[in-house]
């Protein structure tokens, strides 16, 4: 069999795509239950998520924006993003600090 006709066969989870494609769809719900289950190894149970909007903008032009692999919110109400990184992101406890606020101010009521 061909090489290149096998490598069209497959999505990578490496890639945004990929990882997207796989773990952030609802048909594949029980994929990233299992998955991240065996990342927990226990610690942890998920047993239902509900995918969120995984696109959030700032309340102002001049905010940046956040885009997240996942968004989800599992059977106990508590949410969590879910990312992938295939490279070494010199800032990415800041992005992840970031992106933390996100589901932080969901909670809380808009200020009058």
């Amino acid at each position: 069999m061909n090489m290149k006709r096998i490598e069209e066969r497959y999505i990578s989870l490496l890639t945004d795509f990929g990882f997207k494609r796989i773990f952030g769809t609802k048909p594949n719900k029980d994929l990233l239950i299992n998955f991240l289950n065996s990342l927990f190894d226990g610690f942890q149970v998920i047993k239902d998520v509900k995918y969120l909007n995984s696109e959030h903008v700032g309340d102002v032009f001049a905010e940046r924006k956040a885009i997240f692999d996942v968004y989800c919110e599992n059977e106990h109400g508590e949410k969590f993003i879910v990312e992938m990184q295939n490279a070494y992101q010199k800032y990415f406890k800041d992005r992840s600090l970031f992106y933390s606020t996100f589901p932080i101010r969901e909670q809380a009521p808009k200020g009058a």
